[in-house]
């Protein structure tokens, strides 16, 4: 026997994340902000970001890898999913050697 509390239960269907790749490994996008962030709490340097326009038109943050780059304003870069542990809300990475990313 159902209850009333549990067939309301069933009904409400659950959200879902956006997603921003649109089932799609990779997707390109134009830098539009390099900046440095702090991580948390053990441990401590600046880390490289930077904000980019999608090529759908979605704005994120994503993570520079490695030591040093090339990276400008209008820079045009190769964006995979990829979370950083100690940046909180960065879940992307750029992949080195592709457009204008070396």
């Amino acid at each position: 026997m159902v209850t009333i509390k549990q067939s309301l239960q069933r009904s409400v269907k659950k959200k879902t994340k956006t997603l921003v790749l649109q089932n799609a490994p990779q997707k390109k996008a134009v830098c539009l902000k390099i900046y440095t962030m702090n991580p948390k709490k053990p441990n401590s340097a600046d880390r490289k970001v930077a904000k980019v326009k999608l090529s759908t038109g979605k704005v994120i943050i994503g993570y520079i890898p490695g030591e040093g780059h090339s990276l400008q304003q209008h820079s045009i870069v190769l964006v995979e999913g990829g979370r950083v542990k100690d940046l909180p809300g960065i879940k992307f990475r750029f992949i080195k050697g592709v457009f204008d990313f070396v």
